[in-house]
């Protein structure tokens, strides 16, 4: 029994699906580079940050109380003595977010100048459940702490109306949890406290891409507007109505007790690990920055120089031409220089603009290629539209968030079936087009 040797062509196919392989490597490289200016970017954001304001976070003033009980030690009695945090009934807050862009050598950053009015109050209940049987709190050094994530972003604050006396803010190291804040000394009478304290306090923030506000009363209220276009709301809640346009947004949040995992007030050594967890506010993003488009674009390569590579085959075959696999693989590279382009141009004038550019480039290279490769400029003409065909699907998936995989998944059906159908007459034994017999 003879067997009959595997022909050519089959040894080009899996050469071409090795080759198609290999490209992974420069593709991986290609990535890696995307991380490498992705990290200098975020970099770049963290030395604005530095010096115009980190993201901020804000909340209500909390009424900070120290109190006393004796614990019996060794047989004799000792005094204890820790703070006690007492948060309001009810506060609103309202913003307006001016935003702006700062430059870091190249890259570009959301910062804004945030104007802030807190309005609210405590309620006499709230205070009077410190003065439990053996508890003794010291209201003559009452203070109330106004949380703010980043100081140095305080660009002006005015005094803290509290009943009836104006407060003035001092720098506070202890903070509240983990959330820095500045504090005013409140002193109270515990005979003359009414039955409702309020305050009021207006203030002017510097920060870097995200506001955000802490639920530090029992019921919440926070409006917040700007003329930024694309708000991401994020955070523990999402806002109970918002309204987004090209003009900018507004929100409105309202958080209950209900809604928080904190305590109406609690002692220092009881304090919550993680405050933060449970603010809730907008972060000025730019939609599908360029870097997390590029990454997009490469997790796409290996199909974009896969289908390229199919296209050049069937010209080969349909054609009765020879492609050396070395022809092949200068192919494949100047796909992969596409992604480098694209990176580079992408940083300077966008990535609309650097995609356009790159893929023009690449196209005019491989359809003059192709055109002597095969030894017909009109086959160049076809395969270089073919390629900006494949280089326009690629864009569709890249900039489409919600459809990228549907797109893709028939993109690859279509394809199949193309090559399919345009090889159904190709004997592979021979690698010759023949006529399909009824």
């Amino acid at each position: 029994m003879t067997i009959r040797p595997l022909q050519g062509a089959t040894f080009k196919v899996l050469g071409i699906a090795a080759l198609a392989l290999a490209m992974l490597i420069p593709l991986a490289q290609v990535n890696q580079l995307v991380g490498e200016r992705e990290s200098r970017a975020r970099e770049a954001t963290r030395k604005i940050a530095e010096r115009w304001g980190a993201q901020q976070l804000v909340g209500a003033p909390v009424l900070v109380v120290p109190v006393r009980w004796q614990v019996k030690k060794d047989k004799e009695w000792t005094t204890v003595e820790e703070w006690e945090y007492v948060l309001a009934d009810r506060v609103s807050i309202t913003g307006k977010i001016d935003p702006d862009l700062r430059s870091y050598g190249i890259y570009q950053t959301a910062v804004y100048t945030a104007s802030i009015s807190v309005e609210g109050r405590f309620v006499a209940a709230d205070l009077a459940a410190l003065a439990t049987p053996g508890i003794e709190p010291q209201w003559a050094r009452a203070e109330l702490r106004l949380p703010v994530a980043d100081v140095r972003g305080i660009r002006q604050v005015s005094a803290l109306h509290f009943g009836e006396r104006e407060l003035a803010f001092r720098p506070s190291g202890a903070g509240i949890s983990n959330v820095g804040a500045i504090s005013a000394p409140a002193s109270l009478d515990a005979a003359k406290i009414a039955d409702t304290l309020p305050f009021s306090v207006t203030l002017t923030l510097a920060g870097t891409e995200r506001f955000a506000v802490l639920p530090l009363a029992r019921q919440t209220d926070l409006h917040l507007s700007s003329a930024w276009p694309d708000p991401g709301f994020d955070g523990a809640f999402l806002p109970a109505s918002h309204h987004v346009g090209a003009s900018g947004f507004d929100a409105d949040w309202q958080v209950l007790d209900l809604n928080r995992r904190l305590a109406q007030h609690w002692r220092e050594s009881d304090a919550p690990a993680a405050l933060g967890e449970t603010s809730f506010g907008i972060t000025l993003t730019q939609p599908a920055g360029s870097y997390q488009q590029n990454v997009r674009a490469g997790k796409y390569g290996v199909l974009f120089i896969a289908l390229t590579f199919v296209a050049f085959f069937l010209f080969e075959v349909l054609r009765g031409l020879r492609v050396h696999p070395v022809q092949y693989l200068l192919i494949g590279l100047a796909l992969c220089t596409f992604y480098v382009v694209l990176l580079a141009l992408s940083e300077q004038v966008g990535f609309g603009p650097a995609y356009a550019i790159a893929a023009a480039c690449v196209v005019a290279m491989i359809g003059g290629y192709a055109g002597v490769v095969l030894a017909a400029k009109r086959a160049g003409v076809m395969l270089g539209a073919l390629v900006a065909v494949i280089y326009g699907l690629l864009y569709g998936l890249v900039v489409s968030e919600d459809y990228a995989l549907l797109m893709g998944s028939f993109a690859l059906l279509a394809a199949v079936a193309a090559t399919m159908y345009l090889t159904r007459r190709v004997d592979w034994y021979g690698a010759t087009p023949r006529l399909a017999t009824r």
